[in-house]
């Protein structure tokens, strides 16, 4: 893996209820994302900021980022090893705190993955490999705040 990789995406804001900014409740915080042959996602802000809580927020972006990127770097390692991973479910959990002078920021992110695994696998090696996989996450490692990882490992029946 080498080289540049640069990612392209269009966010149009949809929010202009007929006024436009002229006043801090004058206008929607409602936004679309866009990519070249993807689906559109609808956007907001979080609904503490007037956004619309049915609609993705930058926030539960980032946090879905984290953990989409780990889970991704996860599988590969355990394809990689021999671990057969038959389910994954990450209940992850972001935390922002808002600060007068900037604005606010993420104080961490904690994942917490459940995976399922085989009944013939290695459970200890399972368990390493999150600590692998977030040495790799190209999201982890562009981020200043600690994200950890709480994972639990399910070892499925034999049948």
């Amino acid at each position: 893996m080498k080289g540049e990789h640069r990612y392209s995406v269009t966010v149009e804001w949809t929010g202009n209820t007929g006024a436009g900014t002229a006043g801090y409740s004058a206008y929607s915080r409602d936004h679309v994302i866009q990519a070249a042959g993807k689906p559109d996602v609808p956007g907001s802000s979080d609904p503490a900021f007037r956004g619309d809580a049915s609609r993705w927020n930058p926030e539960d972006m980032l946090v879905a980022s984290l953990s989409a990127c780990h889970k991704l770097w996860y599988l590969h390692l355990c394809a990689v090893e021999g671990i057969t991973v038959q389910a994954y479910r990450d209940e992850a959990e972001g935390v922002m705190q808002e600060d007068p002078e900037r604005g606010g920021a993420f104080a961490s992110v904690t994942l917490r993955p459940q995976v399922t695994i085989g009944a013939g696998d290695d459970a200890a090696l399972a368990e390493r490999l999150h600590d692998r996989a977030h040495h790799f996450c190209f999201i982890a490692n562009s981020v200043n705040f600690p994200v950890r990882c709480e994972p639990r490992i399910v070892i499925q029946p034999s049948t």
